[in-house]
Parts: structure tokens; sequence; C-alpha cells
């Protein structure tokens, strides 16, 4: 009775599955350590290469918004195809690397295009939404504490797979690399596939109909949700992308900015743990997000100065860092309050279909504005803009309240599908 126990712990069978997931897919974040050698590998510059990155976010927003009902009725499928997906893209862009050389620059970069970008960013869409609900489902009291652990793992795998990444270019080449990641993150991936499961009481099979997703957008609440999701990202991905260059401003030296890079991820694995644990002692988890946008709409307030010091540059990227990580972890039981548990992996879903535009624009934003002013404060006031108008949105288009039932659709496959489970056709 004792080992049944022990197999029934949510530990077990929701904390260690989930860590043992996402902090396999959140290596996509240490694209950066190995972009430089794959663009010179394929012979073709880092911009054109750094597409990849950005299919593979938006690959990622749009399959969990796809996949959601899909989720809700098997996880354990789920997860496995998640494993399926992302080493296939691991094992696929080792092996378009091997193979550049005859393929040519063109077919090559196709090939990184379908692998790193598509097959890989639909696995990472699967993955990082499987876990979510059995979180909440185990820690049933602690829902920001049990999805923060998950989602905490996503910001973690920076830290610990770039050392190995870098390490392993230097000593057994590119494409290898790829194929040892392939190998140690399907054994990982498929532990949790195993581990993974939902407490007994609850049946997966016995799922109520289907969700009209486009109209959730219809929902004030959940539109508003969807907009301040995706400023948080955009205005993370913004600053973040040019953390390095930023700091460079600054009479900092390379080992004080290899220090505060350091610091900075730090920040955002812990605000993924700390901030939806908070949540868990509000009276309203939405309390969270008017934080980090006051928060961060200070400190890029503070950054206008043009005589910044250094230590307004370092605040400014840590309360950043740990809002866009405390922002991931605190969306799924945000979205509990206001939709109940019922459908909750399928709205989550859409939500991260923010994530996916987000990956589009963030960046590329923060590439116009410092390519036509040449000077960062023009950007950190459009950042103040941004969070401003979150913190706007978070007060008066969030209710809080919970929402009402959702619909199932009315007309179209979905809606035909349902009628014809009720009248047994």
């Amino acid at each position: 009775m004792t080992f049944l126990k022990l197999l029934e712990n949510k530990w077990l069978r929701a904390a260690l599955p989930a860590l043992l997931i996402h902090c396999s897919i959140g290596t996509v974040y240490c694209w950066s350590s190995f972009a430089q050698n794959l663009a010179e590998s394929l012979q073709v510059t880092s911009q054109v290469i750094g597409g990849a990155f950005s299919l593979a976010i938006f690959c990622l927003g749009m399959s969990a918004a796809f996949a959601g009902p899909f989720i809700e009725r098997n996880i354990h499928r789920a997860s496995g195809l998640a494993c399926l997906f992302f080493t296939t893209g691991l094992v696929g862009t080792g092996l378009t690397i091997s193979l550049a050389p005859v393929l040519g620059s063109r077919l090559s970069l196709l090939g990184i295009y379908l692998f790193y970008g598509v097959i890989m960013g639909i696995g990472l869409g699967i993955g990082y939404l499987t876990p979510v609900k059995t979180l909440m489902l185990w820690f049933a009291d602690h829902k920001g504490l049990g999805t923060g652990i998950s989602i905490m793992g996503f910001g973690l795998a920076k830290a610990i797979a770039s050392p190995l990444m870098n390490f392993l270019q230097d000593q057994v080449g590119l494409a290898t690399m790829f194929y040892i990641l392939a190998g140690l993150y399907f054994t990982m991936m498929y532990t949790g596939h195993l581990l993974l499961k939902k407490p007994g009481q609850h049946d997966e099979k016995a799922i109520s109909a289907p969700i009209n997703r486009l109209a959730l957008f219809r929902n004030k609440t959940f539109l508003g949700i969807w907009l301040m999701f995706y400023l948080n990202i955009s205005c993370g991905l913004a600053l973040i992308a040019y953390e390095k260059p930023l700091l460079q401003t600054t009479a900092l030296g390379l080992v004080a900015i290899s220090l505060v890079q350091s610091l900075t991820a730090g920040a955002n694995a812990s605000g993924r743990l700390v901030l939806s644990t908070l949540s868990d002692r509000l009276a309203d988890r939405n309390h969270i997000y008017k934080l980090i946008f006051f928060a961060c709409l200070l400190v890029c307030g503070l950054g206008l100065s043009r005589a910044s010091a250094a230590g307004v540059i370092i605040l400014m990227l840590l309360v950043v860092n740990t809002g866009y990580g405390g922002g991931f972890s605190t969306m799924p039981a945000l979205l509990a309050s206001r939709f109940g548990m019922t459908h909750v992996s399928t709205i989550h879903g859409v939500v991260l279909s923010a994530w996916a535009f987000a990956g589009l624009t963030g960046n590329q934003v923060a590439a116009l504005i410092l390519k036509h002013f040449g000077d960062y404060q023009p950007l950190f006031l459009c950042l103040a803009l941004f969070y401003g108008l979150g913190f706007f949105i978070s007060h008066f288009l969030v209710s809080p309240a919970k929402a009402p039932a959702l619909a199932p659709p009315t007309s179209g496959p979905l809606a035909k599908r349902e009628l014809g489970r009720s009248t047994g056709r």
C-alpha cells in the first residue's frame, strides 16, 4: 500500500515529469549559444538563420492554440507526441547540418526552418501545455505553486544547457551536438511521459463538449488577458534580446556583464516560481499582472534619463526579466480562476497564441527603433508606453469576477460532431 501511495504522489506524477519536459523544451532559448556557428555552417547571415528561431516560437504558440482539445482528452498521448516532435526536430537539424555541403545553402536553410522551426516548434507547443492542467489538479489548493514549478523549469533550461552546448560544440562539433542533445532530451521527456498522470478521480475520457475558441475573443475578460500576455512578452523580448549590447553601453567590463546576465537569467527563473506562488495568497491573481506592469513601467521610466547609471540599467533588466517569467507562470492559474478547470488547457492554448505573435514582433520592433534612432532611450519610452497600456488593461478590461460558462460551438465541424454524439449517430 505504501508503494502504491508513492506511485500516486503529486511530486512524482506531476512536478517531476513537468520539470523533465520543460527543462528539455526550454532549451529553445539557448539559440544564441550556437546561432553564429549555425549561420557559418550553412554560409548564410545571422539575420537569415534567425528566422528559424522566430518560426519555432510562432509554431510553439500556434500548435498550443490548436492542440488544446487534444491535450484535454489525453495528456499521455500528448506528452508522447511532444517528445517525438521535439527530438525529431533536433535530429533533423543535426542531419541538415551534416548534409549542408551536399544540399547547399538554400536547401540547408529550408531544412533548418522545417526541422528546428516547424517540427521542433510543434513539439515545444504541445510539450509546454501538456503538464500544466495536471499540475493544477494535483496542486488544487496551490495552483500557482504547481505551475510555477513546471514553468520555472522552462526558464532554468537556458542556464543549465548553455554551458553544455558550448562544451559540445567545441568537443564534437555542431551536428553531433544536436544528436547528443536529442538522445538526452528524448530520455528526459520520455521518462516524463511515462510518469505524468492526472489524479485518480479525474477521468480523461470524461471530457465535455469542446468550446468555441474563436468566440473566446468576444469575451472581454479573455481578450484583456490575451492582450496582457502579448504585451508582457513583447516588451520582455524587446529588452532581453538586446541585453548584452545594452550593458556594453555602460562602464561595466566583460566579467561584470557576464555576471549580470547570469543574474537576469536567475531573475527570469525565480520570477516564474515566486510570483505565481505569491498569487496563491492573493484575493485576485490578476494583482500579479498589475504589479508586473507597474514595476516595469517604473524602471523603464527611470531608464529614460540620458545619464542612466549602470545600476539603473541592471535594475531595469532584473525587474523586466522577473516580470517576464512571472507572467508565464501566473497565467494558467489566472485562467482557471476566471474560466474554471474544465477547459483550461484549451483556453491556455489559445492564450499562448499571443506568444506566437509576440515572438514575431517583440524583437523586430526593438530592432526598428534602434535602427531609426540609434539610441536606447526611444526604446525605453516605447516600452514604458506599452507597460502603461498593460497596466490600464489589467485594471479595466480584466474583470475580477469569474466569467460566465463557455458555450460549445453552434456551427461548423465541432458542432456537427457534438450533434452526432448527442443523437447517437
